[in-house]
């Protein structure tokens, strides 16, 4: 029974569907059946709707776009049109979260009312959908086709403030939002629905401009075939609310959805939603649930930039932390570093002089170890050598307090070769953060042999904290992420051996979807890096020594303003790759003196050589059980290495190809 309340000629009804009061199928027949009891209840002049739980409604149960609509199912579009064509007024009381089809519901109401603590969203196109009841057609004819546009293309949550600018809100309250709702019902003022009202482009542009503005937001979003069809549905539909009566507009909002719904795109983009919320869950247990200890107080050993980016994380989310480092200049960079960080928010408008300070001042850099005696964790990230962060760790063993948390940086050493060096090895494992490590959103947790439940509980626990996507590694080297693009860059540097120019290998995969080539890549983390890596574990896959060349000849990438490609300041500010074909050459003479022979390699194969290096490392560290599950591997891809999400990571992407050529297959035994 959907909760309800009378007060005098008003009704208040309240969205209890925990944990995020889902507007799923079920709920919706629920909530549609009390709408019609309130609607034949002549008593009743007024209704206002809020959400239980901490917050008004998160939207859609997504579990439900995984399936036909069953016959005769029930959806928010029907509660919607049960407001839409309601004599009685209609107020939505908002405190926390307003999302997706949450929002779409309060737009059918007359008034929306809103706690400052609340965030109003339709999140839609981050899962390749746009907002598929009515808010395609009711943002815009509330606030504009462009700022509507705008709004639903972004998919971020505005603050109630925000709300409030833009005229989704017509109030914003400090508490109590309910009673207020109550006391402007009684005030009986007057019903205004938004789909009444009529749609304009901006203000101070004519409608005659309509044809030009949707051209231009086609031309800003990227192609259909690379990752934008749910950007250019969402233009469509918004199109149709200026052009069309608003029974046409839902109707081509409804079209579109439906197919977007069964779109490539969208079917990853959810694939990686479902994939993100099976990360928690190891060895049956979900480590977010399980007993752990929150992390008040953090270290970091080491001031350089992976060091100095995993502080500013910290301090992001209310953890004060204290930084050692004997290196005085590396210091000062790093003081330097969370300064103009934290001062770049502010002139984005995303902090206040005031939060800046305070975050600036919550980082304590200091060359005393004994200030990280009381931290709930210590961070080590100092140079990639496992005797140095041996060293560090026998040193945190003896001063960090007894219950703290000891985790390694390393992105390809064994963690356990490291733990060993301690009396608490079910205290120590990885976390491994990605450049710069204040904006990276993934975050491996690497698993020792001896490493606690409790202990990987409060690392996922800290992830969470951290607003990371936090994956389970088995300890292996490179864990998943390293290892499988080990094999990527071997992979490359066979094609690049075989005569295909570095530039070519590039361009291809970026336009599968990629932000960067595995050359580009290989320039902006270092070519002495991947050569010390490759050395530390047993040499390069590659048939040539062209990468040790280049590391001779002082060509170790961005940093020297060369690499595989040459750089220049004034072209894109030095980052920029721009081919060289004394590299060319260089690959060309050593394939000689290889016995490598050049072949004509077509664009698909080079995308297929690539991503099948990725999907082939994938699938033996699933069998090893480095990796988890299939899901694991597609996140540490899309959110670590910028896998096209549209595409759904390598394993998600290669079982999909799979599929389709089963049914081509299939369609061809039956011709």
């Amino acid at each position: 029974m959907i909760p309800q309340e009378r007060r005098d000629d008003v009704r208040l009804i309240t969205l209890d569907n925990p944990p995020v009061n889902a507007l799923s199928f079920a709920y919706s027949r629920e909530l549609l059946a009390t709408l019609e009891v309130v609607e034949r209840d002549g008593a009743v002049e007024a209704v206002v709707i809020s959400g239980a739980n901490g917050l008004f409604s998160a939207g859609a149960d997504v579990n439900d776009f995984q399936n036909e609509l069953p016959p005769g199912a029930v959806t928010i579009r029907d509660v919607i049109h049960a407001i839409e064509t309601s004599g009685k007024l209609y107020i939505a009381a908002i405190d926390g979260s307003c999302l997706g089809g949450g929002l779409e519901l309060s737009l059918a109401c007359d008034y929306r009312i809103a706690t400052t603590r609340s965030k109003l969203g339709l999140p839609e196109i981050r899962l390749g959908l746009l907002p598929g009841a009515g808010g395609t057609q009711r943002l815009p004819r509330l606030i504009g086709a462009r700022a509507g546009l705008e709004f639903m293309l972004k998919g971020s949550s505005a603050s109630a403030e925000r709300a409030m600018e833009l005229g989704i809100l017509d109030e914003v309250v400090e508490d109590n939002v309910v009673e207020h709702a109550v006391a402007k019902a009684r005030s009986h003022p007057p019903k205004r629905r938004v789909s009444a009202m009529q749609t304009s482009i901006a203000p101070g542009v004519p409608e005659q401009a309509g044809p030009y503005v949707v051209a231009q937001a086609h031309k800003m979003v990227p192609p259909e075939d690379r990752g934008g069809l749910a950007a250019h549905k969402l233009i469509d539909a918004v199109q149709a609310a200026v052009e069309l009566p608003l029974a046409y507009g839902l109707a081509r909002e409804a079209r579109l959805f439906d197919q977007l719904v069964r779109s490539e795109p969208s079917l990853a983009l959810r694939h990686l939603f479902f994939a993100e919320r099976e990360l928690p869950k190891v060895d049956g247990v979900d480590m977010l649930r399980a007993a752990h200890e929150d992390v008040k107080s953090a270290g970091v050993v080491g001031a350089g930039t992976m060091g100095s980016g995993i502080a500013i994380a910290f301090a992001q989310s209310g953890i004060p932390v204290v930084v050692v480092d004997n290196d005085d200049a590396a210091v000062d960079r790093a003081r330097q570093t969370v300064m103009g960080m934290f001062m770049y928010q502010v002139q984005k408008g995303r902090l206040t002089q005031e939060e800046a300070w305070k975050r600036a001042q919550s980082i304590t850099f200091t060359d005393d170890w004994s200030l990280l005696s009381g931290a709930d964790v210590v961070v080590e990230a100092v140079f990639e050598d496992l005797e140095v962060k041996r060293d560090v760790f026998r040193r945190l063993d003896e001063i960090a307090k007894p219950g703290a948390l000891l985790a390694t940086n390393t992105s390809t050493l064994d963690v356990d070769k490291i733990a060993d060096v301690t009396k608490r090895p079910d205290r120590v494992l990885g976390l491994h953060f990605f450049v710069p490590a204040n904006i990276m959103p993934l975050l491996e947790i690497v698993r020792g042999r001896a490493t606690s439940e409790e202990s990987l509980a409060t690392a996922f626990r800290l992830g969470k904290t951290l607003r990371k996507k936090a994956v389970l590694s088995g300890n292996a080297f490179g864990f998943i992420g390293n290892r499988m693009i080990f094999d990527y860059l071997g992979e490359a540097t066979a094609l690049a051996e075989e005569g295909v120019p570095p530039a070519r290998i590039d361009a291809v995969i970026r336009d599968f979807g990629f932000p960067m080539g595995p050359f580009a890549m290989s320039d902006l983390s270092g070519l002495d890096v991947g050569a010390a890596i490759a050395r530390a574990h047993g040499g390069s896959v590659a048939r040539t020594d062209v990468l040790e060349r280049l590391v001779a000849m002082g060509r170790l990438g961005q940093k020297t303003m060369a690499g595989y490609f040459k750089y220049d300041k004034a072209v894109g500010k030095g980052r920029e790759p721009i081919a060289d074909p004394e590299v060319e050459a260089l690959f060309a003479e050593a394939a000689q003196r290889a016995g490598i022979a050049r072949r004509d390699v077509s664009d698909a194969e080079i995308r297929e050589r690539l991503l099948d290096a990725l999907v082939n490392r994938g699938t033996h560290l699933l069998e090893e059980g480095v990796a988890l599950r299939p899901g694991d591997i597609d996140i540490v891809y899309v959110y670590g290495y910028g896998f096209p999400p549209h595409h759904g990571g390598p394993m998600w992407y290669a079982a999909q190809m799979q599929r389709d050529e089963s049914k081509r297959e299939g369609v061809l035994a039956h011709a």
